[in-house]
């Protein structure tokens, strides 16, 4: 991408009986939003002129058939579809759905071919969104799959970040699946993540523990003793700088996390409840660990206000703004580490060690 050209945001417009469609349009109301990107969603601006008209928005769309159409300093809308949906806020409908899936897949397809350069995507409803053809519990399992990356659920705001070893998983099955290889692997990924995307030199991150005050040596559960410690500790002696497994219920209460870059929670709840407590509205889900930037705001499709325009654009917003930073930051720090300075040749010395005069 040239210097002068605007960062081209790509954003999957979610499922429509929810209130994805709302907080996009009320984040790209603000026309000082198209300073800083060329938003392009994919979607139908068919629709997205019913929903404008329905929220009372201002918003100017602009509506295209391919990806060389986008125009800078337009919201530009790709018709992923031109056949009307029949929207019913607050439903859970597997044909509306099927569309936030063909937005999805639409908006991956660019995103691999470089017609845009980061992706957020708007919420989905993770069981209208099941089929034959789509069988992944979520955005970031299917993202994965497509950009071959080795994906993590990084929660975050400018002084809180959370990472998890799991994320979508049952609790009776966390214990069986936290490995010392998964343990590595996603801290990899986060101090990686943290390094490059976040500029931060010397990460500093904190594990907490798998059960109840961390096992209490043993006396609830094995886990922490056994397979939680040992890996820290090896990744602590490779230069890394992690601590723990610490106790999850006092960690975030006693404000711990303020000395850490980052957290790393065991499972779900573990993590997402204390950071949605302390950011709630702020907080932006970021997709660790894959070559592409892609973040989404921190809730989900919120059917009990659809379609009221009650819905409150920060999350969105912030999930805009964190996608643009972690760009640019990524690309400066490829810039600044893809061409070490070469080592000089040594000049040739004399007996005295002086250099000699060619």
């Amino acid at each position: 991408m040239k210097k002068e050209e605007k960062i081209r945001l790509g954003i999957s417009i979610g499922d429509l009986n929810g209130i994805g469609s709302e907080v996009v349009l009320k984040t790209f109301e603000d026309s000082r939003m198209l300073d800083f990107c060329t938003p392009v969603i994919f979607a139908s601006v068919k629709i997205l002129s019913f929903l404008k008209k329905h929220y009372k928005s201002n918003t100017n769309l602009h509506g295209i058939d391919k990806t060389s159409q986008i125009l800078d300093g337009k919201i530009n809308v790709l018709n992923v579809w031109k056949e009307s949906v029949s929207i019913n806020f607050g439903q859970e409908d597997e044909k509306v759905g099927s569309y936030a899936i063909k937005s999805l897949v639409a908006a991956t397809k660019a995103l691999k071919n470089d017609d845009i350069d980061i992706l957020v995507t708007a919420p989905i409803n993770k069981h209208s969104i099941q089929s034959e053809e789509f069988k992944f519990p979520g955005h970031t399992d299917y993202l994965d799959q497509e950009l071959n990356g080795n994906s993590l659920m990084f929660m975050i705001t400018d002084d809180l970040k959370v990472g998890l070893l799991t994320d979508h998983v049952a609790v009776k099955d966390i214990a069986e699946i936290i490995t010392p290889e998964l343990i590595e692997q996603k801290i990899s990924t986060i101090h990686n993540a943290l390094r490059q995307d976040f500029g931060i030199s010397k990460p500093k991150i904190a594990v907490l523990g798998i059960n109840p005050h961390s096992g209490d040596n043993g006396v609830i559960g094995k886990e922490d003793e056994e397979v939680l410690k040992p890996t820290i500790q090896k990744i602590n002696d490779s230069g890394k700088l992690v601590y723990g497994p610490y106790a999850a219920d006092s960690f975030f209460g006693s404000n711990n996390y303020k000395a850490f870059d980052a957290v790393v929670a065991s499972y779900h709840d573990q993590g997402l409840i204390p950071f949605k407590t302390l950011s709630f509205g702020k907080g932006v889900n970021y997709t660790a660990g894959l070559h592409k930037v892609r973040t989404s705001p921190d809730h989900g499709t919120a059917f009990e206000i659809a379609g009221k325009n009650q819905a409150d654009n920060s999350s969105f917003k912030e999930a805009v703004f964190a996608a643009l930073k972690i760009f640019k930051n990524r690309n400066e720090y490829n810039e600044l580490t893809k061409n070490p300075l070469k080592k000089q040749p040594r000049k040739p010395q004399n007996k005295a060690g002086r250099e000699q005069k060619l």
